[in-house]
């Protein structure tokens, strides 16, 4: 596992490890999640680059709804939760 430094303000430190804390975790793990929240993020903003990727996700989310299963309501509530808190406003 490779370590990195970070130089930031020291508010913005206290701030960083006092919403950590809130949320259960170091200040290490809280700031690897907002790292990864945000590629996920990027991720998601991509838009389509070929008429192939708009029909393949049609595909799946045909698939996905005609699997005659309930959505999963916890990760969906999760999502929503983690969108409300990112501020970004994606539901």
């Amino acid at each position: 596992m490779a370590r990195v430094q970070l130089i930031i303000p020291d508010a913005d430190r206290d701030r960083f490890v006092h919403q950590a804390h809130l949320e259960g975790m170091t200040l290490s793990g809280w700031l690897r999640a907002a790292a990864e929240e945000r590629l996920k993020q990027r991720e998601r903003l991509d838009p389509f680059t070929s008429s192939e990727e708009v029909r393949e996700f049609f595909r799946a989310h045909d698939e996905r709804e005609s699997s005659g299963r309930e959505p999963d309501w916890e990760e969906h509530l999760r999502i929503l939760h983690e969108s409300k808190m990112s501020g970004t406003g994606d539901s």
